[in-house]
């Protein structure tokens, strides 16, 4: 009896790490972006550890406030922030909500609210790392940086 009730607990307790863990995964950030890149012809992303490790340091860093403030590093980056437990594929499809703000033929932007979206499926970007921080506001702050970085002024993401 004993036996089936830590087989039980074992059970239990992998089905709700896999329930916590869903939509965080390098895989499901990957799809996401793959997804969209694909739509407009771009080649897809891989999954790099260093960019991960330096999104999960900088995500640690806004632990204290969450402020969405961007690292100004050497990546291209996209950040947001959401209340409660805000999925990484959920940051991912927000971001991509910006495409209807894109002009592809003036290459513009309407009121500068596409630069998520171009960062996304810049065709020179091929490798992605990102992090997720819960902070001390209870907010969710998501991160992920591109290398080589995206949006260079007067170049066309695709």
């Amino acid at each position: 009896m004993n036996v089936n009730v830590i087989l039980l607990a074992l059970i239990f307790f992998f089905f709700m790490w896999t329930i916590c863990f869903a939509q965080n995964t390098p895989e499901d950030f990957l799809s996401v972006h793959n997804e969209a890149r694909e739509e407009v012809g771009v080649g897809p992303l891989s999954w790099n550890h260093t960019l991960e490790a330096y999104a999960q340091r900088y995500a640690n860093e806004r632990i204290p406030d969450c402020n969405l403030e961007h690292s100004m590093g050497p990546y291209g980056e996209n950040i947001a922030e959401g209340y409660g437990d805000m999925k990484g594929s959920d940051a991912v499809k927000f971001w991509l909500t910006e495409k209807p703000n894109y002009d592809y033929h003036s290459n513009s932007c309407v009121n500068d609210e596409c630069l998520h979206y171009t960062q996304i499926v810049w065709r020179d970007s091929v490798h992605v790392g990102c992090a997720r921080a819960k902070c001390n506001n209870h907010w969710e702050f998501v991160i992920c940086s591109y290398d080589p970085p995206g949006n260079i002024e007067g170049q066309r993401p695709y």
